[in-house]
């Protein structure tokens, strides 16, 4: 079994692995021997997840809101490493808001992100990988594509978009050699969820964290390394059978909870 899920000499572009969950697959891949490509709109995150990496961790700034700037480094990468096998979409924001309370920027934005952001790296990745007749992309979805969740509404709406495109990308180019798979997480304890209960929730962050937690039937909230792991077997080779395909990561939340 110790051969399996070998990366090596694969070339993964993961957006958003400066932190998080983007952060903790950029460290799988490399693990599996890939060579990975952490892009971010934060540059110093990428350059630090790119330290973490023992080697063959290269860091690039990406707007992937900005379609040039997206092109642009594709372009850049597939000189500087002949090509693009693996594609991970993992750059988004979050937004707390009902429909009511959720003004247009704040749906502009998370539509920029979370939508076009995806589109804008798979626009820029599929004609490498058209060319080599071989690819895979996967996305980052959430439960929150498939379950209704309170005060997640624009949110959930780019969600949603995700694993839609993730099916029409998956049946337009199996016969390029492409497959194109997304994962759902339910919640999973990131800098950004420690952010996010420090601001709404001063004083009450280990209260709220524990409540949270719990809505998951499995009592706790997932590991970045545990998306991760899941991450590495689709952009696998073991995993060749398999795209187009959206896999829950959520500890039984959207089978347990109804």
């Amino acid at each position: 079994m110790a051969g399996l899920f070998n990366l090596s000499g694969k070339v993964a572009v993961i957006t958003g692995g400066g932190s998080g969950i983007g952060r903790a697959i950029a460290l799988a891949f490399a693990k599996q021997g890939a060579i990975v490509c952490v892009v971010d709109l934060n540059m110093p995150a990428a350059q630090e997840t790119v330290n973490l990496i023992s080697k063959n961790g290269y860091a690039f700034s990406c707007n992937v809101s900005h379609q040039s700037e997206v092109i642009s480094l594709f372009e850049k990468i597939k000189t500087q490493f002949s090509r693009v096998d693996i594609l991970v979409n993992s750059a988004g924001i979050a937004h707390i808001g009902k429909l009511d309370t959720t003004q247009e920027p704040d749906f502009d934005r998370l539509f920029q992100v979370n939508v076009k952001g995806v589109y804008n790296a798979m626009y820029a990745a599929i004609s490498f990988m058209k060319q080599q007749k071989q690819g895979v992309i996967l996305n980052l979805a959430s439960v929150a594509a498939t379950v209704g969740i309170a005060d997640r509404f624009a949110y959930s709406m780019t969600k949603g978009a995700v694993v839609s495109m993730t099916l029409s990308v998956a049946k337009d180019y199996v016969h390029d050699g492409i497959r194109c798979n997304c994962i759902s997480p339910g919640r999973v304890h990131t800098p950004f969820v420690d952010g996010f209960l420090k601001t709404n929730y001063p004083g009450r962050e280990a209260e709220m964290f524990e409540k949270l937690s719990k809505t998951q039937p499995i009592g706790r909230m997932a590991k970045p390394e545990e998306v991760a792991h899941l991450a590495v077997y689709l952009c696998s080779d073991e995993a060749a059978f398999i795209t187009g395909s959206d896999y829950p990561i959520d500890g039984g939340f959207i089978r347990l909870n109804s």
